[in-house]
């Protein structure tokens, strides 16, 4: 099934404004909403707006290493698939450990051992079989090292892609940020080409800056003609800033994925 459809997320659009209103702003311009952290989110008010939420926070606290972390994790995302459940949301991110209120890792680790990636691919394997007894999907972010989340394990693109494929589950995939993935890696169309096979969800901002595409050096109009031609059927979520106003963002995330969202009507 070809379901191309655009996501933003509540967290970084229309400020100004209560939460519940943020989401029933991006639901009504036709776009799928996006939220982090649910615990501090009236998730009954969520619902009530009628928007579809594609993706939420799927942890409160834990890492994927670490004897107490691990199980921290596999308890709080026991939560997350809980809330998931009230608000219909489909997906539930991850991280490679967890991060604080300025998105800093908690726990700091700069490089893994392969005994690293069994642990983590074990910890992973037993979150994927939690999602797929509730008919949700867990999916790995990739985040970049070098501006945002210095000492994150499991961060680059390359990383999170090698772990969803140890485990191979369709309960566990790829959230694909491309925003993260410009700044520690580039090459984003190979990029995509290659992690195709494990994407859930493609993120997009556009790099310096982290506000919608447009702003900055990534032609995401390529991207996705890309998409377009590889039949990427999921969703891309604009995860950024608004340079100047929400509604003009929205438009200018609309306008640069055009090519592929109209791909999907041939």
């Amino acid at each position: 099934m070809d379901d191309r459809r655009l996501a933003a997320s509540a967290e970084m659009l229309f400020l100004g404004h209560p939460f519940e209103d943020r989401v029933r702003r991006i639901h009504e311009r036709g776009f799928l909403v996006e939220i982090w952290n649910w615990t501090a989110k009236d998730l009954p008010a969520i619902r009530a707006t009628g928007a579809s939420i594609n993706s939420m926070t799927g942890y409160i606290e834990g890492d994927l290493l670490e004897p107490d972390g691990i199980e921290r994790l596999i308890e709080t995302a026991r939560r997350s698939l809980d809330a998931a459940e009230q608000l219909g949301c489909p997906n539930l991110n991850l991280h490679g450990t967890g991060l604080d209120q300025e998105g800093q890792a908690i726990r700091k680790k700069t490089s893994t051992s392969e005994d690293d990636v069994l642990r983590a691919a074990d910890t992973l394997r037993q979150l994927a079989r939690l999602a797929e007894e509730r008919g949700r999907v867990f999916t790995l972010e990739n985040l970049n090292l070098l501006v945002d989340h210095p000492g994150t394990p499991f961060a680059t693109a390359a990383e999170t892609m090698r772990l969803v494929r140890e485990v191979d589950s369709p309960a566990l995939r790829m959230n694909l940020d491309l925003y993260h993935a410009q700044i520690g890696e580039g090459n984003l169309i190979e990029l995509v080409t290659e992690a195709m096979p494990w994407i859930g969800e493609i993120q997009v901002a556009d790099v310096p800056g982290r506000q919608e595409p447009g702003t900055g050096e990534i032609n995401y109009t390529n991207i996705a003609k890309s998409l377009d031609e590889l039949n990427y059927s999921g969703v891309v979520g604009l995860e950024g800033w608004a340079s100047v106003d929400s509604h003009v963002a929205l438009d200018a995330f609309q306008e640069a994925f055009s090519p592929w969202v109209k791909g999907g009507t041939h």
